[in-house]
């Protein structure tokens, strides 16, 4: 059973050292541990501090692309070099090392396909008030969207195993966090979240650098992964609430029409036509969605049966 531990990176040539010395030397399962830096597109010594200290595997990307991009490059390498389980975890060592055993073993003992370590958000010194409710406000919008168990959504101390980490398609450039967690569940995959230590917070965070452009970003993300996985929900809650806003026009109009002899009120009819129309319409678009919907899945099993290929 092969191990390898990802560490994404982006100019962390004073955290990485700490990082690494922290990392588990063997778990009980494990046959082999091995660490890959995704150095993205770093300015500084990152890579060179990853030679230093040992680091099994160096991926250098040409540019920066982002927390997304690295993550899901770090994927693709990890299967390659052969890895049975993968654990993703931060550069700044934010998460405690000593934990990546904990995340292992439900994947280890076949209990779960992805292990999301949940941090103690309330007792983080280094998160805001005003963080700390974003972070719950945003775990409850995924458990919500999702029809998962998920206690910390935008936590990146995970665990993969090999047959999960094959058939996520990171398409957000921004962060990999709540789209791998939506697009888990609607592949049927099975999620777990256990509790996490966090270190003391060595640097500021970079993805969140403003909350407000936080929050606008994570949202457009949530609704485009909600799109894209539950195409035909979206759209009919949509539909619902134009048909539902229709109808009671409509029935405004025929209470009047019988009340008053038919005298006035046209604009309600007028009205409730457009709105049941715009539904219908709505409706038809998410058939249609759900239609490519299924076809994206045929293109994924296609994909899928490629990297088996690949693997072999």
């Amino acid at each position: 059973m092969k191990l390898i531990i990802q560490i994404p990176c982006y100019n962390e040539e004073e955290t990485l050292t700490s990082t690494i010395s922290s990392l588990p030397k063997s778990i009980e399962g494990i046959d082999e541990i091995e660490t890959l830096v995704i150095d993205d597109g770093s300015s500084d010594k990152t890579a060179d501090v990853a030679s230093w200290n040992g680091i099994n595997h160096i991926l250098k990307l040409p540019r920066h692309t982002g927390l997304a991009g690295a993550f899901r490059a770090g994927l693709n390498e990890c299967l390659k070099l052969g890895a049975d389980i993968i654990v993703n975890t931060d550069a700044d060592n934010q998460y405690s090392a000593e934990d990546i055993e904990k995340i292992v073993k439900p994947v280890l003992n076949r209990e779960a396909d992805i292990v999301i370590g949940a941090r103690p958000i309330d007792d983080i010194n280094g998160f805001s008030f005003f963080k700390k409710i974003l972070q719950k406000l945003g775990s409850f919008i995924i458990r919500l969207i999702s029809s998962s168990d998920v206690k910390d959504a935008p936590s990146g101390f995970r665990a993969f195993s090999a047959e999960s980490a094959m058939v996520m398609n990171i398409f957000d450039n921004y962060t990999y966090t709540m789209e791998t967690i939506i697009q888990a569940k609607a592949k049927g995959l099975r999620i777990v979240s256990v509790p996490i230590r966090v270190n003391p917070q060595t640097r500021k965070s970079r993805l969140v650098r403003n909350v407000f452009s936080y929050v606008r970003k994570s949202s457009f993300t949530i609704i485009r992964m909600f799109i894209v996985y539950r195409p035909f929900r979206f759209f009919a809650c949509i539909s619902f609430m134009f048909l539902i806003a229709g109808f009671i026009l409509a029935s405004r109009f025929m209470y009047y029409f019988f009340t008053l002899g038919g005298n006035g009120h046209v604009q309600s009819l007028i009205l409730s036509a457009i709105f049941i129309i715009t539904g219908v319409q709505i409706g038809l678009i998410g058939v249609l969605a759900d239609l490519c919907a299924i076809n994206r899945k045929l293109l994924e099993d296609i994909q899928l049966r490629v990297k088996k290929i690949e693997q072999k």
